[in-house]
């Protein structure tokens, strides 16, 4: 595995009509490229992950695993506004010498997959044997295989959606009041908003598990308790544990880039834009997903032509695409053996 910095040093143009002067990427790679180009497997990562998928999913990538870098090239890169080393709002303002801060530049997910092309065709990636993602992951993905439709053999999004959701919307702004609500959000400083963010987390937890994650995981075994649940304490050290490791910049702007996500937005309709998808595509939905539930993955898989879809069942929710590795393996492997 390595980890690189990809700079493009060209104009670059959001969706917004904001023209960037230059934007750089960090991104993971394991394996190695063929002399064809084309033995590529691109994985997209979710909100607050970064561009190593062998940290969060172990169980996917690795020797005799689903993704094995002895014959594959497995990429993934850390999608622009995150904390994980690509363009974000912690990076230098060419403009003004200092961190961008709370005017870092609006990235929708289409913005995302058309920054990375430069980094394709740096790398010499010709096609793209398999793309897979989850959640924002997922929404990315679907963008790429409309944009270029023919880069893609095989996809498969994963607890996604074609449009962003007025229930995933609320969500997210929900979060985003919560670390508003933080009397440091408005300072430039890395650590603005931090306590804000750890709250919104919670929230944010609550659209990502089940009621059967806490009922399986948090229950309380003391019929006479009166305080010091279980599920209380659990809330906080998860809003802890992010707070160790991300900011609440990249959290606010990153949760507005997937509040963007509308694969129709001057493509005449969602129908139509996802008819225009031609690689061999299985659509994965978790059951128990309460963010992107099971008939958003249908809607997209009745759509796009010759698609499928299977159904993941899991305690955990949303956060089952990181977890039924078993489950989403044997799908992948069957999807394959039948396209090919």
């Amino acid at each position: 595995m390595s980890l690189y910095t990809f700079k493009n040093d060209h104009e670059f143009l959001l969706e917004s009509g904001v023209l960037l002067p230059k934007y750089h990427l960090a991104y993971n790679t394991f394996g190695k490229l063929n002399s064809s180009g084309d033995n590529v497997v691109w994985i997209f990562h979710a909100l607050t992950a970064n561009s190593d998928p062998s940290e969060w999913w172990p169980m996917i990538i690795g020797k005799n695993k689903l993704f094995d870098p002895e014959n594959e090239f497995i990429i993934c890169v850390n999608m622009p506004g995150s904390c994980y080393g690509s363009l974000g709002p912690l990076s230098i303002n060419p403009e003004t010498g200092k961190p961008y801060y709370h005017d870092f530049p609006f990235f929708t997910t289409r913005d995302m997959i058309r920054s990375y092309k430069a980094l394709r065709e740096h790398l010499g990636i010709r096609k793209i044997k398999v793309g897979i993602g989850g959640s924002m992951g997922g929404q990315q993905l679907l963008e790429w295989a409309i944009e270029e439709p023919d880069l893609f053999e095989y996809i498969f999004p994963i607890a996604t959606n074609a449009v962003h959701s007025p229930w995933g919307i609320a969500f997210n702004e929900s979060q985003r009041l919560c670390i508003e609500t933080d009397s440091t959000w408005n300072q430039e400083d890395p650590s603005a908003g931090m306590e804000g963010m750890k709250t919104a987390r919670g929230v944010a937890l609550l659209s990502y598990r089940h009621y059967e994650t806490y009922e399986d995981t948090q229950k309380e075994e003391f019929l006479d308790k009166l305080s010091g649940y279980k599920a209380q304490s659990y809330q906080k050290y998860q809003g802890e544990k992010l707070a160790k490791r991300f900011n609440a910049f990249s959290y606010y702007v990153l949760s507005k880039s997937m509040d963007s996500h509308n694969v129709g937005r001057g493509r005449g309709s969602v129908e139509n834009a996802l008819q225009t998808i031609t690689a061999h595509t299985t659509v994965i939905a978790i059951e128990t997903d309460i963010l992107f539930p099971p008939q958003e993955q249908k809607f997209i898989a009745e759509h796009i032509p010759s698609a499928h879809l299977h159904k993941v069942h899991s305690h955990y929710g949303h956060d089952g695409f990181l977890l039924e590795y078993n489950q989403i393996t044997q799908i992948v492997t069957e999807a394959m053996g039948e396209a090919g």
